[in-house]
């Protein structure tokens, strides 16, 4: 399923990600126990922390009475869930057959060429993360790019290059007011 948030993570820059006093101070707020509902919680988490690290999967599994190895299996059976940080935007293109036929081939090799990473990887700047979804469910207006949630229909080319220009050009000047 794809995602629809349309707000960006907090800054994964952040070295080694959150410390343990971190980890536990959130749960804590979360109220994490044996009666929490885990797919709702490991989402909560990573909205908070823009990802799943290693060391709250193992507080969670203490906390919830759920062996770790279960744990990992939803992570790991869901695309929603990522164990690595995450680029600040992140974009999904379809290559569902609808826009496989439209170009959408050429809009992927685009956002490769643009941002220099492959499918299911993030620029090293972690300003973006790229995937490639089977279907975004838009098939009438292929091809379909989503861009931090943004649905950009009969995406060309040309059009998410500006998008990504834009969003690039957003954050050097965002960076310049700071």
């Amino acid at each position: 399923m794809a995602e629809t948030s349309c707000e960006t993570h907090p800054d994964p820059e952040a070295a080694d990600g959150p410390s343990a006093d971190e980890i536990n101070a959130m749960l804590d707020e979360l109220d994490v126990s044996p009666q929490s509902n885990l797919i709702g919680l490991l989402q909560e988490v990573q909205d908070r922390l823009g990802y799943l690290p290693a060391p709250a999967l193992q507080q969670i599994s203490r906390r919830t009475r759920i062996p770790l190895s279960r744990i990992y299996g939803v992570v790991s059976f869901y695309a929603q869930f990522y164990t690595e940080p995450r680029g600040r935007h992140t974009i999904r293109c379809c290559r569902g057959t609808a826009c496989h036929v439209r170009g959408g081939k050429k809009v992927i090799d685009t956002v490769r060429n643009v941002l220099g990473i492959e499918d299911g990887e993030t620029t090293e700047d972690m300003m973006f993360s790229f995937e490639t979804v089977a279907c975004l469910g838009a098939c009438a207006l292929s091809p379909v790019v989503v861009v931090d949630g943004v649905y950009y229909g009969k995406a060309a080319p040309r059009r998410i290059e500006e998008v990504l220009d834009q969003i690039t050009g957003a954050e050097s000047n965002e960076k310049e007011t700071n």
